[in-house]
């Protein structure tokens, strides 16, 4: 909020171009908190679809996960008044490499009851198809 007077004060006193500053900074404060939660809700679309892939079985418990987390990262990807998305597939792809590792660190703990470690569980993946299916899955 102290963002929002400093602006305030900012157009007040004339200071068009510290506002103008302070607006971008907002607006890489959203963007930054739009790809958080994407991101989140990857990890959750990772973590099942490492699970389904590994033990080579679902649930619908875990294809409930997939769907809900996939719908929840369309919605938070749509810029709505401008239109397009704040990630684009190249984007999406490079969020999907960064929560990887910690999604087979989670899956590690669940898949098979925890009795592979995250490197055992990704030797049992083809971790490329895994991506390209992810990525499929939530593409803009």
């Amino acid at each position: 909020m102290d963002e929002l007077l400093q602006l305030r004060e900012h157009i007040e006193h004339g200071r068009y171009a510290e506002a103008l500053v302070l607006i971008g900074e907002l607006d890489e404060m959203s963007r930054d908190d739009k790809i958080q939660k994407i991101e989140s809700y990857l990890q959750v679309l990772l973590l099942h679809l490492i699970k389904q892939r590994a033990e080579h079985r679902t649930t619908r418990s875990w294809d409930v996960s997939i769907r809900n987390a996939s719908d929840a990262i369309h919605r938070v990807n749509k810029r709505r008044r401008s239109g397009g998305s704040y990630l684009d597939d190249a984007e999406l792809a490079e969020a999907i490499d960064e929560v990887l590792p910690s999604a087979l660190r989670q899956a590690s703990l669940e898949a098979f009851e925890g009795q592979h470690d995250e490197a055992e569980l990704a030797a049992l993946l083809k971790m490329d198809e895994l991506k390209q299916d992810a990525l499929s899955i939530i593409s803009v």
